[in-house]
């Protein structure tokens, strides 16, 4: 009977045409009630029949044993519903900084988001992040101001910190009807009429809400919302209007326009991603979702309505995608997991139709891979499907080597290629190695599955120590990753302290020599070069050659290059990688006989080694951006302490009775902040911490960390 249903589901699913789908995510900062939110859509959807609460472990979307003991979202969850005849894929995506990339990939293959906030913060420091990433891939986006019904709720605030802290077009389209403990419902700001639920949030679970007219003897207690609400009706008409030229010709001749006219501005608006419509309610006292989701439907786009990909040929081409189910197949892999039944591959059809069984072509490793079986996947379970045509998101089980970013086109399709997804670079490493030393071979297995999953999460073998090592953009990463081995494959392990991902690079310009010369009676080595090295700021490594008069031979000139390339990574005064330095080969000298291809290399490494002496060598260290938020009384302590790290605060804003302070801190001194500033707050601080730049350390840092590295 459960296959009958499931089937019965995916024929309903597959039924809806394509310009009634919704490829959407649900971002926003931590703790801003992102997962609990999916959980009404799926509960008013009917894909689920009770509701599952976060703080209770039982939702969901948030199913993986990690999740629901720390009570976060950890790893984006796809799912799909139906709402009014409308298809809606569904990924609600983590918060935490440290799984940014769950997000990066979501947004790369989405249509449509919803931005989550707290209504008692408005915008906070990871709303940007998820914010400034939806706007690299100009997603458009509705806003949900959400916890409206806790103490200290600001729906007005939090709609001008859009403007104020995003710089977006925040608009209005719905207002609240009481606030904190008296919230009741919304006006509708385009029809102008009230949705009310029913006080008690266990009533208002199984009731749809009460649609009322504004002088509706309900509403006699919020007058001052009414009133409220007709202001910001008439500031979104003049919003829109600035955009829309049959609204503004009704603004200049103080005509109303129809409902039909305000939506039809509002969706156009959103599309081309010039105005965010912002909606008040209360996910876990459920009111407003039903309104969020009629949002969805629409004013955001569907497949059709967003523009067509660009993917380029190999001779530099560029091709447009065609949204059609009958094109060539192209689509784009962006998620990989793993578990104990092996690897599901998460994709976004672009164009085209794929069928289970049939061959795939990735582009990017040049390889054939087998669809042995599709799916449809619905948080922690998955139905079986037989294709997936454009405008979808399916996965694929059977995959090898497909990786995060990678295009898939038809086996006999032209081989074209998406745009990939770029990353964070990692920024905290630690040793590790396993309890057991039987279980070194499977732990090392593993982890490389889990880089596959993460391209933010790396495991490699230190070439000097010959330890493990992990390395990420956060603490929590690492953790979560070192007690999925424990829970998940039963392997113990030990990690070391956190080590931080130094560079090295030169402060000025000079001619460095480098000489290999060996004699040993018989056939002997010899290589000579002279490189002119130069500080190459923010623009990485480049090493060319400008020899002139044969000084060196042609065949030396790469393995020349190659050799200094290969010093970079070994670093010149602590082992870090150089970064930065334009290298140009300019001089050197050869030897009829004992010239060889590995004699220049190591000359080249001599070469480096000179400019340890002769360039003024720094080392560099990541500087992370800090926005740390305190109550009053303990900003003056907040302060003293950033500044005991080597940090400097760049500014400071008060949102209502907390300050938020913006800075610059060194990696290398964030370590286990968290509980150190949990202690400065009585437990009522927060932070949020992002990679910013590499900085030069001072000299005393230097002379230590050359100290524990010789």
């Amino acid at each position: 009977m459960a296959m009958d249903n499931d089937q019965a589901m995916v024929a309903a699913y597959k039924a809806v045409p394509l310009e009634r789908v919704r490829n959407i995510g649900i971002m926003a900062h931590i703790d801003a009630g992102k997962t609990t939110t999916s959980e009404r859509i799926l509960f008013y959807t009917g894909k689920t029949h009770k509701i599952g609460e976060t703080h209770d472990g039982a939702s969901a979307m948030d199913f993986n044993e990690q999740e629901q003991k720390r009570g976060i979202t950890i790893y984006s969850a796809a799912t799909t519903c139906i709402w009014k005849d409308y298809r809606i894929n569904l990924i609600d995506t983590p918060g935490h900084v440290d799984f940014t990339a769950e997000v990066e990939r979501s947004l790369r293959v989405l249509d449509g988001a919803v931005c989550v906030l707290d209504g008692k913060n408005g915008v906070e420091p990871q709303t940007e992040t998820v914010w400034r990433q939806a706007d690299k891939y100009n997603v458009p986006r509705i806003v949900f101001v959400n916890k409206l019904d806790a103490t200290g709720a600001d729906y007005e605030m939090s709609v001008a910190s859009i403007k104020e802290r995003l710089g977006a077009n925040g608009v209005a389209i719905a207002y609240p009807v009481g606030i904190s403990q008296t919230l009741l419902g919304l006006i509708d700001l385009v029809e102008m009429k009230a949705w009310l639920w029913d006080h008690d949030p266990k009533k208002s679970e199984q009731m749809a809400p009460k649609i009322v007219d504004l002088d509706d003897p309900a509403l006699a207690d919020f007058q001052h919302d009414v009133e409220q609400a007709k202001v910001y009706h008439q500031v979104m008409i003049e919003t829109l209007a600035n955009n829309d030229d049959t609204l503004m010709e009704k603004v200049l001749m103080e005509e109303a326009p129809t409902v039909e006219e305000i939506k039809a501005a509002i969706r156009k608006q959103v599309i081309a991603v010039k105005v965010f419509p912002t909606i008040p309610g209360s996910a876990y006292k459920n009111k407003g979702v039903q309104y969020v989701l009629d949002a969805v439907r629409d004013y955001l786009p569907s497949p059709l309505d967003v523009p067509a990909p660009v993917a380029h040929t190999k001779d530099g081409g560029d091709v447009v995608i065609s949204v059609d189910p009958k094109a060539p197949f192209v689509a784009l892999a962006f998620k990989l997991t793993t578990d104990q039944f092996g690897t599901l591959c998460f994709f976004r059809v672009y164009s085209g139709t794929i069928k289970s069984g049939s061959y795939v072509y990735n582009v990017r490793k040049g390889t054939k891979e087998r669809v042995s079986r599709l799916e449809l996947v619905n948080a922690d379970s998955h139905e079986n499907i037989t294709e997936a045509k454009a405008g979808e998101i399916a996965a694929a089980v059977g995959f090898q080597s497909t990786r995060t970013g990678d295009t898939l086109v038809g086996d006999d399709d032209p081989k074209v290629e998406l745009e990939s997804i770029k990353f964070q670079e990692a920024v905290i490493s630690e040793a590790i190695e396993p309890v057991k030393k039987g279980d070194q071979d499977k732990m090392a297995s593993l982890l490389v599955k889990f880089t596959e999953e993460d391209p933010t999460f790396h495991y490699y073998t230190d070439a000097e120590t010959g330890q493990g090592i992990i390395a990420g953009v956060g603490e929590l990463q690492l953790d979560v990753n070192v007690t999925r081995l424990k829970n998940d494959f039963g392997i113990e392990t030990r990690v070391g302290a956190p080590q931080v991902a130094y560079r090295e690079t030169i402060q000025t310009a000079a001619e460095c020599e480098g000489k290999y010369i060996k004699q040993s009676g018989g056939h002997g080595q010899y290589g000579h070069v002279v490189f002119k090295m130069e500080p190459n700021p923010g623009k990485g490594n480049e090493v060319t050659e400008a020899i002139t008069g044969g000084a060196i031979p042609k065949e030396f000139i790469k393995p020349s290059i190659d050799g200094l390339n290969d010093a970079f990574n070994r670093g010149m005064v602590a082992g870090y990688p150089v970064v930065d330095v334009k290298a140009t080969l300019v001089f050197g000298s050869y030897h009829d006989v004992d010239s060889s291809e590995a004699a220049y290399k190591l000359a080249s490494a001599e070469a480096l080694k000179a400019a340890a002496k002769k360039c003024s060598p720094v080392i560099l260290e990541p500087i992370v951006k800090a926005e740390i938020t305190c109550p009053l009384d303990y900003v003056g302590t907040v302060m003293g302490d950033v500044s005991s790290r080597r940090g400097m605060v760049e500014g400071m804003v008060q949102k209502a009775n907390a300050q938020l302070i913006t800075a610059k801190i060194p990696l290398s001194n964030m370590f286990g902040y968290i509980s150190d500033l949990r202690a400065m707050t009585q437990g009522r601080g927060i932070y949020t911490m992002e990679f910013s730049n590499y900085q030069k350390v001072p000299s005393s840092v230097q002379d230590e960390i050359i100290k524990k590295r010789g």
